[in-house]
């Protein structure tokens, strides 16, 4: 249960409607209480009387009429806008990028303001009576609507703005590689991680399957692993946080088998429809990676966007080089209760950068700059398993700047990236003080960067 209250939580933080509504609940609740405070006729009032509105029920009657009439007006403007914003931004930079439109908080604050401030108008115009119904003018709740109507011009001013510099793709990258750092705060640890059970330890597992459809969103990995401590199992889950649940597919084994264990899996994970950037690091990356892919289509034919995602991409493994992505195996006393799938540091390289290396076919400068990035990395990269990860995807642009780009010079060009990044591999900042370029390699001899080089560099 505990993720499914996860997941609803989620939801409503993505939702664009929840901070207008609340705003609008707020201006209903100010507007009562402020008229029935005018009822009152308070001994306050009276200290205030030179700051407050001072015409009569006509003129207050066409003021809050005029203000009701030009904030709703306004709201179907700001609307507007806002959809054609997210149509161009679906156009350039992909659908999946509309849920940072949508859950902006600028956006949110402009349209709840301006619908908050209709309906409280509303609500003070149906209280004012003119001599022959009574005589009533509520000064102070109408000396609000006033300073509320002034702060709708100021929103109005934010608001243009705010969604001049949204829609630029600087501005987007910007705010998704900061989607990005922040779930590797959350979804990354700092001390190693244990290694799950080997292979054989499954064997005689009881296979668990699931007739429910979507991808995994929120997953209560303590609550399961204390279900599967208590009964004495070990639950080794085959989907892991961002993965797509496929209706009667096996999801999980249970060594030994247990009843119950269908159950506990059911009540302990939320499905969607979609992937989730609060469980799944790579969904931040392949928002970033969309943008970069959609720069190199041909349509839009931007390289320097590709170029700005790939510099956002290296500095987030930068950050990532003192943690550890979680292994996902959970121990009570010494031994393993739960296993899950986590994504690991080549996966994550992975979908940083094939879908890139393949969409920039014979660009020159793509294969170089991605070179230069993972030279970077492995500049402050100590791990031997990471550096292999990187020398392996350096070896793939390589390849794939021999086969694809046709002027020599720029195949040249990208080898000599390929060759720095072999130094500082196998030497570290200091080799190219130290040791001499190695020669260019030619095509029947791709240079590869092998577990020995890797161990020089740790000594060293």
């Amino acid at each position: 249960m505990l993720a499914r209250a996860e997941k609803l939580l989620a939801d409503l933080g993505e939702t664009f409607w929840l901070v207008p509504m609340l705003m609008v609940l707020c201006s209903l609740i100010g507007a009562f209480t402020l008229v029935h405070i005018d009822q009152s006729n308070t001994v306050y009032l009276s200290n205030l009387q030179s700051w407050m509105y001072d015409g009569g029920a006509t003129g207050a009657r066409t003021l809050l009429g005029t203000v009701a009439g030009a904030t709703i007006g306004v709201a179907g403007t700001v609307f507007s806008i806002t959809i054609a914003a997210l149509s161009l931004a679906a156009g350039q930079m992909g659908p999946r990028l509309l849920r940072n439109f949508t859950r902006d908080r600028g956006n949110q604050l402009t349209l709840g303001m301006l619908l908050g401030t209709f309906c409280y108008a509303l609500v003070v115009l149906r209280s004012i009576r003119t001599e022959p119904e009574g005589g009533f003018v509520p000064h102070l709740s109408l000396s609000v609507g006033i300073l509320l109507a002034l702060a709708c011009v100021a929103m109005l001013v934010y608001f243009v703005g705010h969604v001049a510099g949204r829609i630029n793709v600087e501005t987007v990258v910007e705010l998704v590689s900061e989607d990005l750092r922040s779930a590797m705060r959350q979804l990354t640890v700092q001390d190693p991680q244990p290694k799950p059970p080997p292979g054989e330890y499954w064997i005689g597992s009881l296979p668990l399957k699931d007739l429910r459809r979507g991808y995994l969103q929120h997953l209560d990995e303590e609550g399961l692993a204390t279900w599967a401590a208590k009964h004495r199992a070990t639950i080794r889950l085959l989907i892991g946080p961002g993965d797509y649940v496929f209706p009667g597919a096996t999801i999980a084994l249970v060594n030994p088998p247990v009843d119950g264990a269908e159950a506990a899996i059911r009540n302990a994970t939320a499905l969607g429809a979609t992937s989730s950037i609060s469980s799944d690091l790579r969904f931040a990356v392949r928002q970033l990676v969309e943008v970069a892919v959609r720069a190199l289509s041909p349509g839009i034919n931007d390289p320097h966007t590709a170029l700005s995602v790939l510099d956002r991409l290296g500095a987030a493994l930068c950050d990532l080089v003192p943690l550890h992505l979680p292994s996902g195996v959970s121990i009570r006393g010494s031994q393993p209760v739960l296993v899950v799938p986590h994504v690991q540091y080549d996966q994550l390289l992975g979908t940083m950068f094939h879908m890139i290396r393949q969409s920039a076919g014979a660009q020159p400068a793509i294969s170089i700059r991605m070179i230069e990035v993972m030279t970077q990395l492995a500049s402050c990269e100590r791990d031997a398993s990471r550096l292999s990860a990187l020398s392996h995807h350096a070896d793939l642009v390589l390849a794939d700047a021999r086969r694809l780009i046709a002027a020599r010079s720029d195949r040249e060009d990208v080898e000599r990236r390929h060759q720095l990044f072999a130094l500082m591999v196998r030497a570290g900042p200091m080799g190219q003080f130290t040791e001499q370029v190695l020669p260019l390699p030619s095509d029947d001899d791709p240079p590869k960067v092998i577990a020995e080089t890797v161990a020089f560099r740790s000594q060293r």
